[in-house]
């Protein structure tokens, strides 16, 4: 979208009686004609208030002017004061009207004779203005000089004339901004404004220097002394200059802005020669000596850039002056130039630690970027010196410091940041191009090679590895590349399936494979000579992820690469449809990817959008694809697939391009089944591709409209037609959703696109489309029932939509309706459940608008009598209809409000059981967000509502904070030492009765009638007896209540909540009552009233215990906080900076009896302080957060003087402060200076001794690791993505370098098990896991000034620690530090300290410390992708150091902790390829471990000892020798050279089936069943030996534990069931009859573990179907229903997912043989009770389950395919409705239509039992505050219910077959009528609008009607006439 360019606004020039006077009569003296006519014109447009009159008059004065002739026109007085006229004209315009710009083409058209009176006019009224003293007067004057500068030569003139005066002006000017800024902290908009006045002045005092660099130069050379008025302006200015730049209140703008000036005025003082070099290095450097050359009063003046203290900053914004304000381009450098050009980066790197702002850290790298932009313009040039160009070559020291720069700063979390790094490699590479020999040939330089090779090494999760490598393909090309990795295509497409690499991912694709297009046309002149070759580089890889990859990792592919290859080579897309056309019939990819199909979609969808693909109608509706294919695809089961599918219809590159009868078509295929999608995001997508679709629809009918209009056209007139059509098919097809019980997604699915046809056609009713004729009321009335869902959005899109459908249908204007539903709207703002008065405030909202609310209103105020003063609600005629009707409502709300208030402050028990304040209060608040505060009439009444409502909401607090102050607001237990709060909570207890026991907190409390009178409230406990009792929520007499703890605690802390809720929003909207914020008096609040606001504020978020009472309380004062901010009083904007200090220093004294909460995380106490500071803006100078961080990082260290209990509250409360501060998005950026501090704070918190402290340290280090390291981007806790290099981590947090090498080295000192005491350093777990989170970069090179290498040797110290867990993290953190290089060699010093033989004083604790280093080293070494080829490997072979070492694995170690841990190490070496170890010793070493495990324990046992070994670590030794021996046996046998290999192989994998410890049978199995899994799907090599299956078998009856049990039926079920039977146990063997039956009973009594289960249903469903293959028998009737019993029970609602999906997968491979066979092998009782199930999951919540149920449709046999339904995979819905029309077509199969027609209507009528239940209690437990109704948010049982109908209705019509038995359809007929009479009884029991005041009862109630309806429909069917 193109924005609109800002107009400039005219004005008419305003002058005061005294000045228009003045100048009249200047123009009224005598004088010749010319000039007469002159200034009558100037005398007209002075009185005209046309501005556009103005201007022309001007116009024509110039013009007049213009003709004026010397000898004809004398200078007299009258000319002389039109030219004074003109030119006070010129200054005293603002800057931006057009008439300034007019006046000054005026004065510049004069003749050249007039010139010099002109400027001597114009300099005397400039003269004249800047004379004045008036400081509001400066920001028109500096705008003025701007003015003059503008391309106006006279105003130029003017300026040089007076330029010591001017530059005097400006010198004031600034040094008043620097006065004032000191005085302004806090008044944020003061400052702002400040700061915008100052940076316009330091520009415009720039431009006069740029502009007059001949008069300043003359001036000084000419000047003999420096005391002339022009030197001391010059000097002054200067001064100022150096104010602006140390001064760090300054925003950076200005600051930077001034070192420009700096520069610039001493180029004007010095000129261009190499003086100006020399000075400008001193000061970069901050030495006087070299600014020697500088006079003394230019030193004086700038005094403050040579002091050693002035801020880092300083020397950056002189740096970019130099490089902005000196010349560098194309010209041949003096050598001060080439030195200050060579000093400018090593300034600039030296900032690189000592800057800690990131918006600083973005100035540094921007003026790097500056930087070498300038030296590549010096270098272009041919004289350019050969040591400048040195200096500049790539690997000289300065260009290897800035390479270090940007890998330090690639990742910055900051965009420009990283957009600079990748700016500044560009130039690098550029610099080294131009300096380097390599010119002609770059791919040959040695260090572009290198340089090239590296960054392939380098992780591909590095964002800026990406733009480096693209800046390398656009200096080399592609093709040099590709040659280094060929795979690279295909591993980028893998990347594009993480969310944050693929924007990366996506660039450099382009890069790559359109600079490989290019090279490869430069080569071939015929483009079939490479066409091919580019396609199998580019194309055929993608296709291959798109058909295969998971989804997710698909979705990217869409928007980042496809439509940029497509630009680049469009005739690839008919190569990409041939080759997917050609793909495999089976249009399945791998389980979970879209396959061939989806791939088509998703090229054709792209092709599309981006107009590759040309839509005329034939070509691409039957050409390209066929319709079908594009029909199977919109139902397709994968969402994406469906998306894309959709895309394709409504996506088109033409807004204009009609939508063809086609697309219509398959828009109705689509819709139906696509509105009730769980998913978010595929909502989201449905929504916007169809407004798309809308779109087109709405812009190609304009256009048809225009030419219809022209000439009439039949062709345009039926398209017109059908679009109508179309149209009204679409909104009838959403309005039919709202039925009763249709579930949340379909709902918001339908609104959000009804909101869209509103949007696009609106439903008027007459002219266009007309839609809003196709509305009816009922239609309507479903809409408006809307607003009782229980989710907010559904309530707000209804609410929305309402107000955009025709009257006439909503009907909201009888007065009757309105009655009622605003009785509705006041009966639900007093409910006790919190939904409900969601409800009414969006009816309220609603009826707002009708003008008959106020009778209304009336009517209902007099039924109920309520005591409002009829005058409170008499028409206003002033104002609009909204303002009178939302003052009524909210006095009405107010008054009953008020009552409630009363009667709670007697009984808060009462209330909360009758009528909890808050429903009220948040339709006050809902009522009042409608309106427009700035435009209200009523503005006493309104005044005295606004003070009325915040003296209520006080009250409100009052009576609900002793609850949620109380130190337990969840139990109501007075711990509270305070006499108030104790005595408030006394009041509440006392009305609780027994308080002795804990009944309160277990059971409801009913409360009599008599006990609501206040006197009675202290009566015998015997008139509270626990029985039960009607929970009523009206009020009247006589009734009792029933409350809970809960309702008392909800009532209290949402009555808070919207308390919070309406006082901000008075603060926020409501105007102001102050005579800066309005003159005219139209305010509504005053300053007191919004300080008294704050202070509560203060209270409740200071003093509040209960977390939903204080972070509600939070919202309210955050909006607060933001209105003080922008509000124009002086006194409010100060505020938040005084309650800071405030706050700061009560935290800062706060004791154990401060008032301040110091349990609960510090409670409110963070949000308050989060909420002033975020009040400050982002582009400030932050000074309230820095001055707060500073404080609470000081109050966070530990004290001196020992930690006590007491002396530690206000650390506590810094922690907890810290932590939210840390946690809080929007300071953004602006906390990470503050990062160090903290994270030394957390660190030494952990060696307090007071628990409170070590607890805060932990949660604020938490959030400091996840600050640091971002949020967790992965399962893996250790995930590279969730790290840094550690040149990162120490550039940008500088301070943490010393800080944790002396922690570590303390901690490290004190880890020492030589003395066998457990010596646990508190802090240095925290140290490992920050440490674990570094990695070297193989950018770093070796001299690395925050190099990690000191740490390497204090973590290695920290494996030898007696705790076990200090070794696994050091062993870990161990990881990252060792280079992938040095990963060998560190391995073999590590195990070169290994003992060689057992001997006294062994410490096995060091031992095991290094193994587990040694581990943690080779397993990440193995896993890299990247680490160097095998030539190094067998450089550094690790056998020398391993086999004298052997001795640790076998039984002469008595240690099995460390036996085991060097067996894991055998067996990784032995187990994987490569590795560091040559080839014939490690077929020794496979040799010698080979003996170790079969002398060892599992294989050898040497008695029962060995059987069964119990000591600490026996079970990891066993597990190890267990890897290694299923390595042997069945994971990679063939490296291991074994004697007998298959029987050897065999007994081994037996040995461990038969092992005593469970976990060594497990993880047998478990490896077992992964290697069958794989040998199924990848066809890899089976297993060297045949699987002795009888030992499985026999396994599987007799093993005891569930996991094993588990494992071995899973394994059981892989393997095909002719290898399992006979079944073998030992010597018997079982009939498949027998295992059924045992595989039965263990479901019936496993219903403990899931895996169990789900593992023994899939197999026992294998044999069922077995059986039902092999002939059936009638002995295995009672175990087929055994079967189908469990397979029911499986698919129940309450069943884990993991059973339901076993039960789907169980059921959809029955399909064939058992639910479609011809035979019906079950009986047709138990089929259908199958289909049913199946019907049952495919309705179930969970998204997989529905998925996995859909797949029966691909199993369906092919002779009961119906032509034109979709095969393969498709979606849920579709799939219910094909199965249950499959099952209608196989009762006729089976000829047992009249049982199966029974069945269905059963079906209809549901469950007898449940629906019954309505009858007797359809009522929600009042305890059960939050019930929403049924779990299950996604079936529709009403929809259900119409699919069967339909069905039978089509089954009935089809067949002829005989009837069922009467017996049976009387019975049914019984049951409906019965159902029916219930459903009546129940409906005429609900209350008014029950749609409203019983949702779930209604909704249970209406689907029993309808149910019985449809059923009664069919059986009168039935019935023969």
């Amino acid at each position: 979208m193109v924005a609109k360019k800002k107009a400039p606004k005219v004005e008419a020039v305003a002058l005061n009686d005294v000045q228009l006077r003045s100048l009249t009569d200047s123009l009224s003296v005598e004088g010749d004609s010319r000039s007469a006519e002159l200034a009558q014109v100037l005398k007209d447009s002075l009185s005209s208030s046309d501005p556009v009159e103005q201007i022309q008059l001007i116009s024509k004065a110039g013009f007049l002017l213009e003709q004026l002739r010397e000898d004809e026109c004398p200078v007299g007085p009258l000319l002389q004061a039109c030219l004074s006229t003109l030119a006070f004209l010129f200054t005293t315009l603002p800057a931006k009207n057009p008439l300034k710009r007019a006046v000054a083409s005026a004065l510049g058209s004069g003749p050249d004779w007039l010139r010099e009176q002109a400027v001597g006019c114009l300099s005397a009224s400039l003269s004249s203005s800047l004379s004045s003293t008036s400081s509001d007067h400066c920001s028109h004057l500096t705008d003025s000089i701007t003015s003059c500068l503008d391309g106006f030569k006279m105003g130029e003139e003017c300026v040089h004339r007076l330029l010591t005066e001017v530059l005097q002006f400006f010198q004031r000017d600034l040094s008043s901004y620097v006065e004032q800024n000191r005085g302004l902290s806090g008044r944020h908009v003061a400052q702002a404004q400040l700061m915008q006045s100052c940076l316009a002045a330091v520009k415009a005092s720039m431009l006069v220097l740029q502009r007059s660099q001949e008069p300043i130069g003359a001036a000084v050379f000419s000047a003999s002394d420096d005391r002339s008025d022009l030197h001391r302006a010059l000097g002054g200015l200067l001064s100022c200059y150096t104010s602006i730049l140390t001064d760090e209140e300054f925003v950076q703008t200005v600051q930077s802005t001034a070192g420009m000036a700096v520069v610039l005025l001493i180029r004007s003082i010095m000129g261009d020669g190499d003086d100006v070099p020399v000075i400008v290095a001193g000061l970069l450097q901050c030495s006087v000596d070299a600014g020697s050359i500088a006079s003394q009063w230019l030193r004086q003046s700038c005094a403050g850039l040579y002091e050693s203290g002035r801020p880092a900053a300083v020397a950056l914004y002189l740096s970019h002056g130099a490089l902005a304000m000196l010349s560098w381009r194309g010209a041949t450098l003096g050598p001060q130039a080439e030195k200050l050009l060579l000093l400018i980066p090593e300034v600039l790197l030296s900032l690189d630690t000592r800057v800690k702002e990131s918006s600083t850290v973005m100035v540094v790298a921007r003026v790097l970027t500056l930087w070498s932009g300038a030296a590549v313009d010096c270098v272009q040039v041919d004289e350019c010196p050969q040591l400048f160009r040195s200096s500049l070559i790539g690997g000289s020291s300065l260009i290897t410091r800035l390479h270090h720069h940007i890998y330090a700063h690639w990742e910055h979390p900051l965009d420009g940041v990283r957009h600079q790094t990748r700016s500044l490699f560009q130039n690098l590479l550029t610099l080294h191009q131009h300096c380097s020999d390599h010119r002609s040939d770059p791919a040959a330089d040695p260090y572009i090679a290198q340089l090239t090779r590296d960054l392939l090494t380098l992780e591909w999760h590095m964002k800026g590895k990406y733009g480096t490598l693209g800046c390398l393909v656009e200096h080399l090309g592609a093709e040099y590349l590709l040659e280094l990795d060929c795979g690279l295509p295909s591993r980028l497409l893998g990347l594009m399936g993480d969310q944050t690499m693929a924007p990366y991912a996506g660039d450099l694709l382009e890069k790559l494979f359109v600079s490989h297009k290019a090279q490869l046309c430069a080569r071939f002149r015929d483009r079939d000579a490479w066409i091919d070759g580019w396609h199998a580089v580019w194309v055929r890889p993608l296709l291959q992820v798109l058909c295969t990859a998971r989804l997710d990792q698909t979705t990217y592919i869409l928007d980042y690469f496809l439509p940029k290859l497509l630009r680049c080579d469009p005739s690839s897309l008919s190569h990409m449809v041939q080759a997917l056309q050609e793909m495999p019939a089976c249009t399945e990819g791998s389980a979970g990817s879209r396959g061939a199909l989806g791939a088509l979609m998703t090229c054709l969808r792209a092709a599309r959008s981006q107009g590759v693909l040309s839509s005329v109608e034939e070509e691409l509706w039957d050409g390209l694809v066929p319709l079908p294919l594009i029909r199977q695809a919109l139902v397709h089961k994968h969402d994406q697939v469906r998306m894309d599918a959709l895309g394709l219809v409504c996506e088109s590159h033409r807004s204009t391009e009609t939508l063809s009868r086609q697309e219509m078509e398959l828009i109705r295929h689509f819709l139906p089944f696509n509105l009730n999608s769980q998913s978010p995001g595929v909502r989201q997508q449905t929504v916007s591709l169809l407004k798309k679709l809308l779109c087109r629809v709405k812009d190609s009918a304009q256009l048809l409209q225009k030419k219809l209009d022209q000439h009439h056209n039949r062709k345009d007139q039926e398209v017109f037609n059908m679009y109508q059509e179309f149209l009204r098919w679409f909104c009838e097809t959403l309005f039919q959703v709202f039925h009763p019980g249709a579930s949340f997604s379909r709902c918001l699915m339908a609104l959000h696109l009804l909101g869209l046809i509103s949007e696009h056609f609106t439903f008027n009713t007459g002219s266009g489309f007309a839609l809003g004729e196709s509305v009816s009321f009922s239609q309507a009335q479903a809409v408006l029932y809307c607003l009782a869902s229980n989710f907010l959005e559904v309530k707000h899109l209804a609410c929305s939509l309402l107000q955009k459908l025709p009257p006439a249908a909503v009907r909201l204007q009888e007065p009757e309706r309105l009655r009622s539903l605003l009785q509705v709207a006041l009966d639900l703002s007093t409910s006790t459940k919190p939904f409900d008065s969601v409800t009414a405030a969006h009816l309220l909202n609603l009826l707002l608008h009708q003008p008959g609310l106020q009778d209304a209103l009336l009517g209902c105020i007099q039924k109920q009598h309520i005591p409002v003063h009829p005058a409170l609600i008499q028409s206003q005629t002033r104002a609009s209809c909204l303002e009178q009707n939302t003052l009524a409502v909210v006095q009405c709300l107010m008054v009953c409000l008020k009552e409630e208030v009363m009667k709670a402050e007697s009984s808060l028990l009462q209330a909360a059981a009758s009528y909890p304040l808050y429903g009220r209060a948040h339709c006050i608040t809902a009522v009042l967000q409608q309106l427009n505060t700035g435009s209200l009439v009523l503005l006493s009444e309104w005044r005295a509502v606004v003070s009325e409502l915040i003296g209520l909401c006080y009250r409100m607090s009052d009576v609900v904070s002793p609850v949620v102050q109380s130190s337990s607001p969840e139990g109501l237990i007075p711990m509270d030492t305070e006499s108030e709060t104790s005595a408030g909570l006394q009041k509440i207890l006392q009305e609780i009765q027994p308080r002795d026991t804990n009944d309160f907190f277990t059971s409801a409390r009913e409360l009599d009638s008599s006990e609501s009178d206040p006197n009675s409230q202290q009566k015998e406990t015997e008139n509270a007896v626990h029985k039960p009792q009607p929970c009523v929520s009206g009020g009247g007499d006589g009734e009792a209540y029933r409350v809970t703890a809960q309702m008392v605690l909800v009532c209290c802390w949402r009555t808070m909540k919207e308390v919070s809720m309406l006082l901000g929003h008075l603060c926020q909207s409501m105007p102001l009552l102050c005579p800066l914020a309005h003159a005219d008096g139209g305010g509504l609040i005053s300053e007191d009233q919004v300080e008294g606001v704050g202070k509560y504020f203060r209270e409740q978020l200071l003093q509040s215990r209960h977390r939903g009472a204080f972070e509600l309380a939070y919202v309210g004062f955050v909006r607060l906080t933001e209105m003080l901010c922008r509000s124009g009083s002086a006194t409010l904007q100060q505020l938040p900076a005084h309650w800071l200090k405030e706050v700061l220093e009560e935290v800062r004294s706060s004791d154990p009896s401060s008032k301040l909460c110091a349990t609960r995380r510090s409670a409110g106490i963070p949000f308050y302080i989060q909420a002033l500071l975020s009040s400050e803006p982002k582009s400030s100078s932050c000074g309230l957060l820095k001055m707060t961080m500073r404080s609470l990082t000081a109050l966070a260290m530990p004290s001196n003087d020992g930690d006590t209990e007491s002396s530690s509250v206000p650390q506590v409360h810094a922690l907890n402060i810290l932590r939210a501060l840390y946690r809080d998005t929007r300071l953004g950026e602006n906390i990470v200076p503050f990062v160090s501090e903290g994270m030394q704070a957390a660190i030494l918190g952990f060696t307090s001794p007071v628990w409170a402290v070590r607890n805060s340290s932990t949660l604020l280090f938490s959030t400091l690791i996840t600050r640091i390291f971002g949020v967790k981007k992965g399962k893996d806790e250790h995930s590279k993505k969730n790290r840094m290099t550690g040149r990162e981590f120490f550039t940008r947090f500088p301070a943490l370098y010393p800080f944790l090498l002396s922690q570590l080295q303390e901690a490290a000192a004190s880890v020492n098990s030589d003395s066998g005491q457990v010596k646990l350093h508190p802090s240095l777990f925290l140290l490992l896991l920050v440490l674990g989170r570094l990695y070297p970069s193989p950018m770093d090179g070796s001299s690395s000034p925050l190099g990690l290498a000191p740490f390497m040797p204090l973590i290695i110290r920290c494996g030898r620690s007696a705790v076990f867990r200090t070794r696994e993290m050091a062993a870990r953190a161990l990881v990252p530090f060792v280079l992938v290089t040095q990963v060998p060699s560190t391995i073999r010093t590590l195990l070169e300290e290994l003992p060689q033989e057992r001997g006294p004083g062994l410490q096995q604790n060091h031992i095991h410390g290094t193994l587990l280093q040694v581990l943690s080293l080779l397993r990440s070494y193995l896993a890299d992708t990247h680490r160097p080829q095998s030539g190094s490997e067998r450089a550094c072979d690790l056998s020398g150091a391993l086999f004298p070492r052997l001795w640790l694995a076998s039984r002469q170690n008595p240690c099995l902790v460390t036996r085991g841990a060097f067996l894991d190490l055998l067996g990784c070496l032995c187990g994987c390829l490569p590795v560091p170890v040559s080839e014939s010793q490690l077929k020794k070493l496979r040799e010698e471990t080979l003996q170790i495990l079969m002398a060892s324990e599992l294989v050898a046992s040497q008695g029962p000892d060995d059987m069964n070994l119990s000591v600490p670590g026996a079970t990891q030794y066993l597990q190890s020798l267990a890897h290694i021996a299923v390595s042997v046996s069945v994971e990679s046998p063939h490296l291991w050279d074994c004697p007998e290999s298959v029987r050897f192989q065999r007994e081994l994998l037996e040995r461990l089936l038969r092992c005593p410890h469970y976990e060594v049978r497990l993880f047998a199995l478990d490896r077992l069943l992964k290697r069958l899994q794989k040998t199924e799907e990848e066809s890899e090599r089976p297993l060297p030996f045949d699987l002795s299956v009888s030992s499985l078998t026999s396994l599987a009856l007799h093993e005891t534990y569930p996991g094993c049990q588990a494992k071995v039926l899973q394994v059981l079920a892989v393997l095909p069931l002719s290898s399992l039977l006979p079944w073998r146990d030992g010597m018997t063997s079982l009939s498949c009859l027998e295992v059924l039956e045992h595989l039965l009973t263990l479901l019936e009594t496993s219903t403990r573990s899931v895996e169990l289960y789900c593992a023994a249903l899939s197999l026992a469903s294998q044999l069922v179907l077995h059986l039902a293959e092999s002939t059936p028998q009638q002995a295995a009737v009672d175990s087929l229903s055994r079967w189908v019993a469990l397979v029911e029970q499986g698919c129940a609602e309450d069943q884990p997912a993991e059973v339901k999906l076993t039960s789907a997968e169980v059921l959809v491979k029955a399909v064939p043989t058992l639910l479609t066979a011809p035979a019906l092998p079950l009986g047709i009782t138990h089929t259908v009770a199958l289909w049913k199930s199946l019907f049952t999951l495919l309705q179930d919540e969970d998204q997989d389950v529905r998925d996995g149920a859909a797949d029966f449709t691909c199993y369906i046999p092919a002779h009961l395919h119906n032509t034109g339904v979709s095969t393969g995979a498709v979606s849920p819905p579709v799939a219910l409705e094909m199965g249950v029309g499959l099952l209608c077509q196989l009762f006729q199969v089976w000829g047992q239509v009249a049982a199966g027609m029974v069945d269905l209507i059963q079906w209809l009528l549901g469950d007898q039992q449940s629906e019954t239940r309505c009858e007797e209690s359809l009522d929600l437990d009042e305890e059960f505050l939050f019930e929403k109704g049924d779990l299950n948010l996604w079936a529709e049982p009403l929809s259900w219910a119409r699919m069967l109908h339909g069905h039978l209705s089509v089954l009935v019509r089809a067949t002829r077959s005989p009837d069922a038995s009467s017996a049976e359809l009387d019975r049914l007929s019984a049951v409906a009528k019965s159902n029916a009479l219930a459903a009546q009884r129940s409906m005429s029991a609900l209350p008014a609008l029950p749609q409203f005041a019983a949702t779930v009862e209604y909704a249970k109630i209406s689907l029993l009607k309808e149910r019985t309806s449809l059923a009664q429909n069919l059986l009168d069917a039935r019935r023969p006439a």
